[in-house]
């Protein structure tokens, strides 16, 4: 397993059955930052009725909330790392560790070809198909996550979730899912075209209410529903946004120490949205207006986001409302202010929204 080349959303399995996702693209050397998603019924059982996946002969458990992160660091704490520039210890695996492999490219490829498809396999073919035609892409521009990944998808249950790999190739689709939405023959909408996506719900988030979700949600067009006529069900189809391998570059240095200055709220114009799409979302700033906080949020250059509720959040020359952790990243090449939006103890209070 020396030398693997993984990316984000590519899967790792142990040998113990823990399943992981690689997180982002930049890591340590010989070993990636992950979250843990899912884990065999040998080592892990869950109360959570969504939580059975069932495949490869065996049960597997998806995790919830900060489920992973308790069974790492309390029974499989070698699945941790050290994260020079952030001085702690982080979930992710070395690569003398892994035992498998997943690549969403290489796994559709695969089912593409799948002689006998089953309910789910045959919708996401169909919509693959109206994508790739109204588009103008190829199926080698896409991938599958989740389940389907897996190979332990429920044919009745389980959702399209589909990789889209690279910006321009992010785009188009986009702009092709807009015009496929407005379209009542496509069989696609948009998830988020009501407050009824959300109906039944818990909500967390304490600066950012469930109409401002909604909102930014709509506009990003990665979030459909396909009405397949064959099983008569509407399943969810979801374009996750992953980096081309020629647009990858790592921003991992060990030279580099990032340092914690505070919490901050802050008022900025977007300068800059061209890494918004993936994980991490990168937003380049122009600081207007310190609402609460450390006052050297004025010079951050950019927002930096891991949660995926904030991707694709803002567009260029948009002004924000953002709130999370300040930050100085410090390097013999430069130093510069940024404002995180990660996994802590404030998770419910991070907020990147645009003024509208």
């Amino acid at each position: 397993m020396a030398n693997l080349k993984l990316r984000d959303r590519d899967a790792i399995q142990t040998h113990e059955g823990l399943i992981f996702r690689v997180f982002g693209y930049s890591h340590p050397p010989g070993a990636y930052i992950c979250d843990a998603e899912y884990a065999s019924a040998n080592i892990f059982k869950s109360t959570d009725p969504r939580a059975p996946r069932t495949g490869r002969n065996q049960v597997f458990y998806k995790f919830y909330n900060d489920e992973g992160w308790k069974l790492v660091s309390s029974t499989f704490q070698k699945y941790t790392i050290y994260h020079e520039m952030l001085r702690r210890k982080v979930i992710g695996i070395n690569e003398a560790d892994i035992a498998e492999t997943r690549k969403p490219e290489e796994r559709l490829q695969a089912l593409i070809k799948t002689e006998h498809k089953d309910e789910l396999i045959s919708a996401m073919q169909q919509v693959l198909d109206i994508s790739t035609k109204k588009s103008g892409l190829k199926t080698s521009n896409f991938g599958v996550f989740g389940s389907m990944l897996q190979d332990f998808h429920h044919p009745k249950l389980s959702d399209i979730d589909l990789i889209v790999y690279g910006k321009k190739e992010n785009a188009k689709v986009r702009k092709a899912l807009a015009a496929l939405y407005k379209d009542n023959r496509s069989g696609l909408h948009n998830e988020f075209e009501s407050d009824q996506a959300m109906k039944g719900k818990q909500w967390r988030f304490k600066n950012f209410s469930v109409e401002d979700f909604v909102w930014h949600q709509r506009r990003k067009q990665i979030y459909g529903l396909y009405d397949d006529k064959a099983s008569g069900r509407t399943i969810k189809a979801e374009f996750e946004p992953v980096k081309a391998w020629k647009e990858i570059k790592s921003e991992y240095d060990l030279k580099a120490r990032i340092e914690r200055k505070g919490w901050v709220k802050l008022k900025a114009r977007v300068t800059a949205d061209d890494e918004a799409p993936f994980i991490p979302s990168i937003y380049k700033i122009e600081p207007l207006e310190v609402l609460s906080g450390e006052r050297d949020a004025l010079e951050a250059k950019r927002v930096l986001s891991f949660m995926e509720e904030f991707r694709l959040q803002a567009q260029k020359d948009e002004v924000v409302i953002v709130e999370g952790n300040l930050e100085e990243v410090v390097s013999p090449k430069e130093s510069f202010c940024q404002v995180t939006l990660t996994y802590c103890p404030r998770y419910y209070e991070q907020v990147l929204k645009v003024l509208h």
